[in-house]
């Protein structure tokens, strides 16, 4: 900085990759006094590495922000069809070839990223467990079964969870258990972070179901928008879902100083009695709670006090610092 002493803003990209420039962060900002001197913006993504090596992680000097895909709300026009085929991350719905753009993000930095950091001996099993883990995107995480599947120890399934999650691409949301009146299950459910993500890593061929696929990247869409709006909101809410030992579930549960509600999410263009069956159970033993069906049609209706929101238009209203309608 004594280079650039009128600089005011300093952005430093990537900043795991040298974990020493936050010893010279933490200098400066403290010779400069943190009125005066210059506000730094530090961007990574993935915190594993500083944390293993441990580095100075600034504790009590910086802010935390999470930065997600784009929300519906940020599109000049938002296309649920596309959004749906290849996510919503920046990068991919500005390219002019995003399908290519997308398959490139997936192939070079998922697997790079992970390469460069020394994290996976063996990177065939890593690239297995990949495609196998698609399968659970939107599921209860079994993790035994998922380790079967992929031919690896369960130990080794556990620890590559846990860099999806350390790089931000993937994260568990647990299950909603205030208040309860009813045996739940006990583990959480699993999801990429960005719908294009998971197509593109969820393999497409004739023994795969279209319709499971598209499904799994509706409910994972509205996943990351409430992800999102729960995190620029910073209204302390949390993100979870409700399922009981019986099998009567809803996808997400959303609480917090705002309210407590309560989502199911259909790829389906109609509305049946069955599709709600969830989020009645839920409303009787949560009166307070505030009931939603997210669906691939256009009207708005209610039924039984429980409105039924074509989901495109519903993630399109999303406003972070705004209530959930």
């Amino acid at each position: 900085m004594d280079g650039a002493p009128d600089t005011a803003v300093v952005v430093v990209d990537e900043v795991q990759r040298v974990p020493a420039l936050l010893d010279v962060v933490h200098f400066l900002i403290e010779r400069g006094g943190r009125r005066t001197g210059p506000r730094f913006v530090l961007t990574g993504s993935s915190s594993r590495k500083l944390r293993r090596t441990g580095v100075n992680l600034l504790a009590g000097r910086l802010l935390l922000r999470r930065m997600h895909p784009f929300m519906a709300g940020e599109l000049p026009s938002f296309n649920l069809a596309a959004a749906l085929r290849q996510g919503l991350l920046p990068v991919v719905w500005d390219s002019d070839t995003p399908h290519e753009t997308l398959a490139s993000y997936v192939a070079l930095y998922i697997r790079e990223e992970v390469q460069s950091e020394g994290l996976v001996r063996r990177l065939a099993d890593f690239a297995r467990f990949l495609e196998v883990i698609s399968f659970s995107h939107g599921s209860v995480l079994n993790i035994a079964a998922l380790a079967r599947d992929a031919h690896v120890r369960r130990g080794t399934a556990e620890s590559y969870i846990g860099i999806l999650e350390d790089f931000h691409l993937a994260f568990r949301i647990p299950v909603f258990r205030k208040r309860q009146r009813r045996q739940l299950t006990v583990h959480p459910r699993f999801y990429w972070f960005d719908a294009g993500v998971f197509r593109s890593l969820r393999p497409a061929g004739p023994l795969d179901r279209p319709e499971e696929t598209a499904g799994g990247a509706l409910e994972g869409l509205v996943a990351q928008h409430l992800r999102a709006w729960a995190d620029y909101s910073r209204r302390d809410a949390t993100l979870s879902f409700w399922r009981t030992r019986s099998g009567r579930e809803v996808d997400f549960v959303v609480y917090g100083d705002d309210g407590l509600w309560a989502f199911e999410v259909k790829n389906a263009g109609r509305v049946r009695g069955r599709d709600l069956s969830g989020l009645r159970a839920f409303v009787s033993d949560y009166p307070e709670a505030e009931g939603r069906l997210l669906y691939r049609g256009e009207e708005r209706l209610e039924v039984g006090g429980i409105r039924c929101e074509p989901c495109g238009e519903y993630l399109a209203g999303i406003r972070p610092g705004m209530p959930l309608a």
